[in-house]
């Protein structure tokens, strides 16, 4: 089995023992995002700016690959607060095009992603599997 390191500059940098993407064939899988900003390597402040840079994150790691968000197949959502579903929503309607959004599955956790210096949880985190076109 022939297996492809992903990387992007456009993306924070692996902050473990993990790529940000492996390509398999004409299938990528990319790894969860949090809310950092590549730049600083900081959380971005704010619940929808957060968002918007997981998104951002998602969609240099897979223009990388070749492919864009609107290739992925699936999208793991994990959120410490169910409250903000509606926003996520909306979001990712700047992000997706309809009919074409990816099948989202969401899941509450009591802490996902990296604690910020402040010791709050950002639980924006998103995982999306991908898959390109052949």
């Amino acid at each position: 089995m022939n297996k492809q390191v992903i990387t992007s500059e456009h993306a924070p940098s692996a902050i473990g023992p993990y790529s940000q993407a492996i390509k398999v064939g004409n299938t990528v899988y990319l790894s969860g995002q949090i809310p950092l900003d590549p730049a600083t390597m900081e959380v971005v402040e704010g619940f929808e700016a957060q968002v918007c840079r997981v998104f951002d994150n998602l969609s240099a790691v897979a223009e990388a690959a070749g492919g864009k968000l609107q290739d992925i197949v699936k999208l793991n959502i994990f959120l410490t607060d169910l409250g903000n579903f509606a926003t996520v929503n909306e979001i990712m309607e700047r992000y997706f095009e309809s009919p074409t959004r990816p099948r989202r599955h969401r899941r509450r956790r009591t802490a996902q992603g990296r604690a910020g210096r402040d010791g709050r949880d950002y639980g924006g985190g998103l995982k999306a599997h991908h898959q390109l076109q052949a």
